[in-house]
């Protein structure tokens, strides 16, 4: 006997009919009896965490994960993006209601989330199963030749888990059959609002389509994107390191930047202007707010400045990303070469996005349409987010910049425009200066 010998309803035969209708779709078929549910229950739970990986993730839970992330070097926009991801994990765990898809770069956290859930759950007896993508499909794959299970019992397993956690979405083989069984999944859930948390690391328009509909749906879907770089790589905490070139104008600090006051050809105005300058920078560095502007001829001292914030930022744990204009176009189009490691929308996400931005030499770069119109994104968008930007660009280049960016840099409700008037810093104090280190140095 399947069931309770002494049950009322199936006197110890475990199974019931479906009390429904001639032509209804449960018609005829059996329903296990009240009395079994408990062991049955259990016997789910225990047979889906063998299947599932939380053994190994045991560890990941919403106790030992940090809200504002695991470095002091995250921006407020990355730490506040992974602030908002952990408050939506703990809302969801709650009900169990609709889908989570989380977003982002590989080591950002998603993983970590999506098993604090699914350890969370499986804690309070709910029958869960979470797998990585790749595996899942492997996993079918071996239940057409296995003993113990068929690919139809496995699937139907799968597809009726009462939470189901799918790591590494977009990672798998992209064979016709990986996405139809990917799809009949998705589909199947999709149709019948099961629970469902996806975590991913491609873009939503690199998902096959179908997919990408059922993913997003604003009436079931849930939809969180962490913008942190990955924990695991330390050197890396900030997630500029490939990109900026801060590290070679380490030298250029508030402290060393002269004002020139007895330097030949300076005037009065040209000596206050750049201490104006000096001052403005120094306070912006303590809170960047808005955008800053430095404009003037070649050597004036504005990439000092911008170098200068940049390096205080540095000092204050909150490394910006400093990147010369030429450059930053270099690394958009390095992005197209198909053995690139990063997507054009990653990188530039990561660009735009960035918490404090120092552009340096605007106006240099090639002016190709595709150049100009990169620009202007990146540009209009800080300029929408009200994204802290520090700017500087040549007096000689300011009739070659984008009439539409021009108009972002002057907006005086948020930026802060300095035109130095200073000539290049090559005075022949400076020269004979070096000429005089040098000879001690030969003595």
């Amino acid at each position: 006997m399947l069931g309770d010998p002494d049950c009322e309803f199936c006197s110890g035969a475990g199974y019931l009919r479906a009390d429904v209708p001639v032509g209804h779709p449960n018609f005829g078929k059996l329903e296990i009896c009240l009395c079994r549910n408990k062991n049955v229950t259990a016997q789910v739970r225990k047979r889906l965490f063998s299947l599932s990986h939380l053994d190994e993730l045991k560890d990941l839970t919403f106790e030992n994960f940090q809200s504002r992330g695991r470095s002091k070097g995250l921006g407020k926009m990355q730490a506040d993006s992974i602030e908002r991801a952990f408050n939506q994990a703990s809302n969801y765990v709650k009900n169990l209601n609709g889908w989570l898809l989380f977003q982002g770069d590989y080591g950002c956290g998603k993983t970590h989330l999506a098993a604090a859930i699914a350890n969370f759950a499986v804690g309070m007896g709910v029958p869960t199963l979470f797998l990585t993508v790749p595996d899942l499909l492997d996993m079918l794959r071996f239940s057409y030749g296995a003993d113990d299970t068929t690919f139809e019992h496995r699937f139907d397993e799968i597809r009726n888990s009462q939470l189901l956690v799918l790591d590494d979405f977009g990672t798998q083989n992209a064979t016709e059959w990986a996405q139809e069984k990917l799809f009949q999944l998705i589909n199947y859930r999709y149709i019948n609002k099961l629970p469902l948390i996806i975590t991913t690391n491609v873009r939503i328009e690199e998902i096959e389509p179908r997919i990408r509909s059922r993913l997003q749906d604003p009436e079931l879907v849930t939809s969180v994107r962490i913008n942190a770089p990955d924990y695991r790589n330390p050197a890396n905490d900030i997630g500029y390191q490939e990109l900026s070139s801060l590290d070679l104008l380490s030298r250029h600090t508030f402290t060393n930047f002269k004002l020139r006051r007895k330097e030949e050809g300076m005037s009065v105005d040209a000596t206050r202007q750049l201490e104006e300058a000096l001052n403005a920078a120094m306070g912006y560095a303590k809170d960047p707010d808005g955008w800053m502007i430095f404009v003037g001829p070649y050597g004036c001292g504005k990439t000092h400045l911008a170098a200068a914030i940049g390096n205080e930022r540095v000092n204050q744990g909150i490394p910006p990303l400093f990147i010369v204009v030429p450059d930053l176009l270099d690394y958009l189009k390095a992005t197209f070469n198909p053995k690139s490691f990063v997507s054009y929308d990653q990188r530039f996400e990561n660009i735009k996005t960035a918490d404090l931005l120092i552009l340096d030499d605007l106006g240099t770069q090639s002016q190709t349409p595709w150049a100009k119109e990169k620009l202007f994104q990146l540009l209009n968008y800080r300029y929408n987010a009200e994204l802290p930007t520090v700017v500087t660009f040549s007096s000689e280049v300011l009739n070659d910049i984008d009439p539409r960016i021009q108009s972002r840099l002057t907006d005086p409700k948020i930026s802060d425009y300095y035109s130095i008037i200073a000539p290049a810093y090559k005075s022949s104090e400076t020269r004979r200066n070096k000429k005089e280190r040098k000879q001690k140095r030969s003595r």
